[in-house]
């Protein structure tokens, strides 16, 4: 799978993708600064499943309808990359080929999963 790492997302986080054999691409390195809407974009023309820790999305995703193949929110509150990177790689597992076309919630000790309407 391919992932969009929001500028929020931590190096640990990023690396443990990685590792699981996933390509991502970095806001920070394509554009940095870029708004919230830009990030949508850039997810959505990359074909990319955003990961981010901005529960923001979720207004931008359902609310204002802003289209991306896939996004992975962590909610994982006063954690470090590094806590964070294990719980991760658990619900990329967990989830696996459900990512694309779901809005996946990662919080201490579950992951949520809601459909998405791609176009």
């Amino acid at each position: 799978m391919r992932f969009l790492a929001d500028e929020n997302v931590e190096a640990p986080v990023i690396l443990v993708l990685r590792d699981l054999g996933h390509e991502v691409l970095e806001v920070g390195g394509l554009k940095p600064g870029a708004e919230d809407d830009e990030v949508t974009s850039i997810a959505r023309e990359r074909g990319c499943i955003l990961v981010t820790n901005d529960k923001d999305f979720g207004r931008l995703v359902f609310l204002r309808e802003k289209r991306v193949p896939g996004a992975l929110l962590l909610r994982l509150p006063g954690m470090s990359g590094a806590e964070k990177a294990p719980i991760v790689r658990a619900a990329v597992r967990e989830t696996g080929s459900s990512l694309p076309r779901h809005f996946v919630v990662v919080e201490p000790g579950r992951v949520r999963s809601r459909p998405l309407r791609v176009t």
